[in-house]
């Protein structure tokens, strides 16, 4: 097994296990990524619409 397989298998372990056993842990980190992303795109927007308008 390769390095980069290695790591994509814990990656995948871990996501499994923090699930599993942390759940409102990791309700919070996909709220806190979905409010970035929300973030980027309203800030994204924004600007579009400035230099257009």
């Amino acid at each position: 097994m390769t390095l980069k397989k290695t790591l994509q298998w814990s990656a995948i372990v871990f996501i499994v296990w923090f699930v599993a056993y942390r759940p409102d842990a990791a309700a919070k980190v996909i709220r806190g990524i979905g409010d970035i992303i929300a973030q980027l795109g309203t800030g994204f927007g924004d600007f579009f619409s400035r230099l257009i308008g």
